[in-house]
């Protein structure tokens, strides 16, 4: 027979079984538990869906009403669209192509020289006929001349004569009149006169110096028509071999980004500068417009120009024949004053430069407003924009925006936009934000690559905009109900989580699953030891006094280790770690809390006791148990149930069976790495049959690593196995030497140990000694 207090069982109290009772119920309502669970995950999961419809809601709407008004507002959406590829001319201007052109430059040098503009005509026929002779192939002119030369000595006889004044002049009059020395020089050589049309004037235009022929769609139903124009003299139009405008029509920001190829103007169809110098050039006739319904052109329903082809040369255009100028700069392009071609002594200098190219003759003066912005300057005379386009087309460099762009770039904003809208409720913020920035990086970086290899004008702004308008809109929707969301977890958990872990809560609610889980955790239970006794001796203000001056610094430790407080029993505390957030040391953390408790209990004195005067017992078991939200939709709070639970609060009641402030669970010291643990015995605790060895925690990791507590250990060890050993004798003879040196902590155990080793080397050992002590109560 054992010892009487090795036998008895530990504290009936009231409490204490409200414990066990509690546990019981819990274990036997497995199947009612699962059913509230399940209430509580649909609950939980229809708001969760219910708050993701609502974002969705608010995306589909922002990014439908977004596409709309862009449609609507393509203006504005067009302005950005084109900075956008001007951007890129900037980034990336054209190669330039070297193409046999030559500027002829009526610059500020040549009016100092020469005189003030205009010139008399007949300089402009000597700049002509120099051209001319130095072999030029076509001289193109970015200039019109819509009024007779005043500076003609025609005109001068003429006002003479309205004076009264009687001048006689030669039979042949052409001499005197400077128009018609001009007309004579644009006769003997290849020259493109210019001209220029507009909306803003009625102003009759010359007939065309060329033909076009086309096939499908009549161009002149598909370009678009100018009122009028200025036109040069009748006399050098007649007296020019080719004739084209070089005006460009107006943009909204006045930058020049297109030109027209081919114009509609008095029900004629008129060339521009540029492809009528490239037509006299090559000595070509008529000029061809292809459009949709032609031979090998798809007939979309849509009349459009595809094409246009001159001489040899064929240059792809937009639906309505305009041309997207790709600007290089022309660095290398060679430009000659014209004060230098009517200088004798200088200008067979530059026949090797002029002989077999097309010339450009206009100005760069800034007094004579020949200026443009471009994409690439803010100020560029208007004959380097031709010499441009004649070399883009030579070096067949060509930009498009196809017909498909515009149902592609809404294509990809609904597609981008729709991605958003499912990704944003199942991220926060940050993912979301990053996941926009990705959006529209993808749109610039497609719209990129288009224009960089494969010369297509796509617009990135319209899907970067959806996508940041879908993000701007619903995300302070999902913070809205995110808020909402943390406030009802700090709500949930606030009272039995520490701060910190309150606050990962909330800030990742998925991690909270409502329902049962099986976790791996630790739990602790911990009461005061005599508290029935004690309780029994104090009026209600003071037993609360006592109360709450011992469960708040406990509290404050178990907070501190991120423990989940589950519930308050009277004076027992049950909590645990690793639920609902995971905590990869807690087995460890449980025991560093427990050490820390009975530390801090020391220096209390509550309920006005003496420091130390209350004292507790700690039993911590580590395992799986099944945790979750455990109540009704109206109340419920998170707890732990399980045999693992069950076991921690059998271990717990055995600290005072064995005199020792904290017990262990062998899981949990095999779990908790270096700290100063002793074995105390195999138990049967009541309803498990399997034997239960526990373990003493005396103090931390520099406890464990102390040299006299190393040689305690040692000598305890040797004395609990010749004790399992049914040594019991040995046994005896170790512990005598264990005890005058053993700690205050293990003094009661030692005197159990010794009245159980006493009377079991009178008695011997029972048949089938196996060493475990079986618990009578819980």
């Amino acid at each position: 027979m054992l010892p009487r207090h090795a036998e008895r069982p530990s504290r009936p109290g009231r409490i204490r079984t409200r414990l066990a009772a509690r546990a019981g119920r819990l274990g036997r309502a497995g199947r009612r538990y699962s059913l509230a669970m399940s209430f509580l995950r649909w609950l939980f999961d229809r708001r969760q869906r219910r708050e993701a419809l609502i974002v969705r809601l608010y995306g589909v709407t922002t990014l439908v009403v977004g596409l709309a008004v862009a449609t609507l507002g393509q203006t504005v959406l067009d302005r950005l669209t084109v900075l956008v590829f001007d951007t890129y001319q900037r980034a990336q201007p054209r190669a330039e192509t070297a193409a046999p052109v030559v500027l002829v430059d009526i610059d500020e040098a040549s009016i100092a020289e020469i005189g003030q503009w205009p010139w008399p005509r007949t300089a402009i026929a000597t700049l002509v006929n120099t051209l001319g002779q130095l072999g030029a192939a076509a001289i193109a002119f970015d200039i019109v001349f819509p009024e007779p030369d005043r500076t003609s000595l025609r005109q001068v006889v003429a006002e003479l004569r309205r004076a009264g004044v009687a001048v006689d002049l030669p039979a042949s009059g052409a001499s005197i009149d400077n128009d018609a020395v001009l007309a004579g020089a644009f006769t003997g050589n290849r020259v493109v006169a210019g001209m220029a049309i507009s909306n803003e004037t009625d102003g009759s235009l010359p007939p065309p110096k060329v033909g076009f022929s086309y096939g499908g769609a009549d161009p002149r139903d598909i370009i678009e028509r100018f009122r009028g124009g200025v036109g040069n003299l009748k006399i050098l139009g007649d007296a020019a071999t080719g004739l084209g405008f070089f005006s460009f029509p107006p943009s909204p920001d006045g930058i020049v980004r297109q030109i027209p190829l081919v114009a509609s103007a008095q029900g004629q169809l008129y060339p521009a500068l540029s492809i009528e110098a490239l037509r006299v050039a090559q000595g070509a006739g008529a000029v061809i417009v292809r459009s949709t319904g032609a031979s090998g052109e798809i007939d979309t329903g849509q009349p459009a120009i595809t094409a246009l082809k001159v001489g040899a040369i064929e240059i792809p255009t937009g639906p309505k024949g305009t041309f997207w100028i790709y600007f290089s700069g022309l660095a290398s392009m060679p430009t000659i004053s014209a004060a230098a071609l009517l200088d004798p002594a200088r200008r067979d200098a530059y026949e090797s430069v002029l002989s077999g190219r097309i010339v450009l003759v206009g100005t760069s003066a800034v007094g004579l407003r020949d200026l443009v912005a471009t994409p690439v300057a803010a100020s560029m005379p208007g004959m380097r924009v031709h010499a441009e386009i004649i070399d883009q087309i030579l070096g067949d460099s060509f930009l498009s925006r196809p017909d498909w762009a515009k149902g592609a770039e809404t294509l990809a904003a609904l597609l981008f936009g729709l991605l958003l809208v499912l990704i944003v409720p199942r991220t926060g913020a940050l993912v979301s934000a990053v996941v926009t920035v990705g959006f529209m990086a993808a749109s610039l970086a497609l719209s990129w690559v288009a224009f960089t290899q494969f010369r297509l004008l796509i617009d990135p702004i319209l899907p970067a905009v959806s996508v940041g308008s879908v993000f701007a809109v619903t995300m302070p929707v999902l913070l809205l109900l995110t808020n909402r969301e943390k406030r009802f977890v700090r709500q949930a958990f606030a009272r039995y989580l520490s701060p910190t872990l309150v606050e990962r809560l909330a800030d990742d609610p998925a991690a909270l699953k409502l329902g049962g889980v099986m976790r791996d955790i630790t739990v602790l239970f911990s009461d005061i030891r005599g508290f029935t006794t004690m309780s029994e001796k104090l009026d209600p203000e003071a037993l609360t006094t006592l109360l709450n001056g011992f469960l708040t610094p406990m509290t404050e430790v178990l907070l501190r280790s991120e423990a989940t407080i589950d519930k308050y029993m009277g004076d027992a505390i049950m909590a645990f770690w690793n639920a609902p957030l995971d905590l990869a040391d807690h087995r460890r953390r449980a025991c560093l809390a427990a050490l820390e408790m009975t530390r801090v209990l020391k220096t209390l004195s509550v309920g006005g006791g003496a420091p130390g005067a209350l004292k507790v017992g700690i039993g911590l078991n580590a395992g799986p148990c099944c945790v979750g939200n455990l109540g009704s939709a109206q109340r419920f709070s998170y707890s732990a149930i399980g045999d693992g639970v069950n076991v921690a609060s059998r271990v717990e009641g055995l600290t005072k069976a064995y005199g020792v402030a904290i017990l262990v669970t062998e899981n949990v010291a095999r779990g908790a790495g270096d700290l100063a643990f002793l074995p105390v015995d195999l138990v049967r605790v009541v309803g498990r049959a399997e034997p239960l060895p526990v373990f003493a925690l005396l103090g931390d990791a520099e406890m464990a690593r102390d040299p006299s507590f190393e040689t305690l250990a040692a000598a305890h060890g040797a004395m609990i196995a010749a004790y399992r050993a049914g040594d019991f004798t040995a046994a005896l003879d170790r512990l005598a030497a264990l005890r005058p040196g053993a700690p205050e902590s293990l003094h009661a155990l030692y005197d159990i140990y010794a009245e159980r080793l006493d009377l079991l080397k009178q008695q011997g050992a029972p048949e089938g000694w196996t060493g475990v002590f079986t618990a009578r109560s819980k």
